[in-house]
């Protein structure tokens, strides 16, 4: 069984994995708890206390909340653009031995027993290597691919390691 297919990855999909990445932790859920917790507060004192106080929470309260996705969006859009690999076609063959990463002369073969973890979300198949790094692939360019892919992971991963839709 093996599937091969290029792939390009745009600003988009890279920001979908970084929001995927960063929402999916502690600190992504901690940092939204208190966001929601210092809007509600400013909500509640409005009027009960100095105006600015609650502005300020208010204030706060967009920038937990506001702050990561706007930061990431930029990060995401100057990682493409900084990146001459990224900006290229990859291509990626999959098969028994593991993922198999070429574009012009260089190649990468990640064997089965070095994936950290594969997750599938809506819109990506993410293939980590380890805690934070990942190969970003879009569902949509792999389209019926997916299946073998998804079939070699779940033959190969243990089940802890696998998070497909």
């Amino acid at each position: 069984m093996t599937a091969e297919f290029d792939v390009s990855i745009t600003s988009k999909d890279m920001y979908r994995f970084n929001m995927y990445h960063a929402y999916h932790g502690f600190q992504g859920i901690f940092a939204t708890v208190i966001g929601i917790l210092v809007l509600v507060v400013a909500g509640a004192t409005f009027g009960k206390i100095d105006t600015m106080y609650t502005v300020l929470y208010a204030v706060f309260g967009m920038v937990f909340l506001v702050y990561v996705p706007v930061s990431l969006y930029m990060r995401s859009k100057q990682q493409i653009l900084s990146s001459e690999v990224l900006r290229q076609a990859l291509h990626y063959k999959v098969d028994e031995e593991g993922v198999h990463v070429s574009q012009n002369d260089q190649t990468a073969d990640l064997l089965w027993n070095q994936i950290y973890k594969v997750v599938s979300t809506k819109s990506n198949l993410l293939i980590y290597s380890s805690r934070v790094n990942a190969y970003v692939i879009p569902r949509a360019t792999i389209g019926a691919d997916y299946e073998t892919v998804a079939k070699l992971a779940e033959k190969h991963l243990e089940k802890y390691r696998l998070k497909l839709r």
